[in-house]
């Protein structure tokens, strides 16, 4: 695989990576700049993730008439006009909107590189989300070194990490335009499923629990550490999302050796083994550690194996599924905290990994059961 194919898509994660995670960190500008409220600031979030949200389907239809060259530039203009929205909004209520313009055009870049890494293969749909994972990590420090947020001399003037963003965005169109980046692969004739749409919907369901186990992960382990008294839960969660990024270089480095469904059930019988180890509250620290590289190999790698069955064109809209799974588990788990308390957090978490075995051994089934449906278009 030449190194030249992952320019773009290099570019393109890193950016995502940084607005993904800029919003939080942010919250203190927007606040001192608009004069909003601790209760009323998260909604800039909300209308980015929204916008993130309903971008991939309407990317998905798109596809079956333009290039992914041609979605993921008109996606990085609408990412780069939300981004300058927010900058120079007069107001609140067009900072908000300016946000969800710019989920549109995060979620059309995602969907877009997604469905065309994935249609390469597992190496490269896994090392280009790594490089998103690098972004995130960087984002609040780019906050904070632009503006001072964090460290008590926040401006009120959250322009400059946004700025950043924009001008990243015709960076990753200027690569684009010279390193090119890669088109869907034709849907397969060979080994097609026999029923396309229950093969589908269980790559949904399957996706749905990774990124249920992600969210739940990424919104729970500080406070159950807290509750279990663990020293340094934030730093844990620190290492749990620096964990997923390696275990995606990693997977990216040596996944392509390995067929998809041992990998993805590899996973999940490791994470089944974390969420019994997090019960115990000497183990639990490093078992939130363990879970985030055992973590990283699932979302690459599933996207991948979708393609060897089915049309990468409906990558898109198994993005949707996940999203639906990071709403619904985070919430979910909170419900059941404030019922059972801590001992809920590994019970859940143990059963979406149960879930997630579940639906990969289906999904290896149905792919063996019976070849002669055509591939969905």
């Amino acid at each position: 695989m030449p190194l030249s194919l992952l320019a773009t898509g290099t570019a393109a994660f890193f950016t995502l990576g940084l607005i993904q995670a800029m919003y939080g960190p942010s919250f203190p500008l927007f606040q001192a700049r608009y004069g909003v409220s601790t209760a009323g600031v998260g909604v800039i979030a909300s209308a980015h993730f929204l916008g993130s949200a309903i971008a991939p389907p309407l990317v998905g239809l798109l596809l079956r008439r333009l290039s992914v060259r041609a979605g993921m530039s008109f996606s990085l203009l609408i990412l780069a006009a939300g981004m300058l929205g927010v900058v120079f909004a007069p107001s609140w209520a067009l900072a908000v909107a300016a946000a969800f313009v710019g989920g549109l055009g995060l979620g059309g870049v995602s969907a877009c590189l997604n469905a065309a890494y994935a249609s390469v293969g597992a190496r490269a749909v896994n090392l280009v989300n790594a490089v998103f994972g690098v972004g995130s990590m960087v984002s609040p420090l780019l906050v904070a070194a632009l503006t001072g947020a964090g460290a008590g001399a926040a401006t009120g003037v959250p322009g400059g990490p946004f700025l950043v963003v924009a001008a990243l965005c015709a960076v990753t169109f200027v690569v684009g335009r010279v390193w090119g980046v890669p088109d869907i692969a034709p849907a397969p004739q060979d080994g097609a499923p026999a029923r396309p749409g229950v093969q589908f919907a269980l790559f949904a369901a399957l996706i749905a629990s990774y990124v249920g186990l992600e969210a739940g992960y990424g919104a729970w382990t500080v406070r159950y550490l807290t509750e279990l008294r663990v020293a340094d839960a934030a730093l844990i969660l620190s290492a749990f999302w620096a964990a997923l990024t390696i275990g995606r270089v990693l997977t990216g480095v040596f996944a392509a050796r390995l067929r998809p469904e041992r990998v993805v059930l590899g996973s999940a019988a490791t994470l089944l083994l974390c969420a019994l180890a997090a019960a115990v509250p000497g183990l639990a620290g490093a078992a939130f550690v363990l879970a985030g590289l055992a973590l990283a190999p699932v979302f690459g790698t599933t996207l991948a194996w979708l393609t060897r069955t089915l049309s990468a064109r409906l990558v898109p809209f198994l993005l949707v599924a996940g999203s639906l799974g990071g709403v619904v588990a985070p919430a979910l788990l909170g419900v059941l905290f404030a019922r059972w308390g801590a001992p809920a957090v590994p019970a859940f978490l143990g059963t979406l990994a149960a879930l997630l075995a579940l639906f990969t051994v289906l999904v290896a089934r149905q792919a063996r059961a019976g070849v002669g449906g055509a591939a969905v278009p």
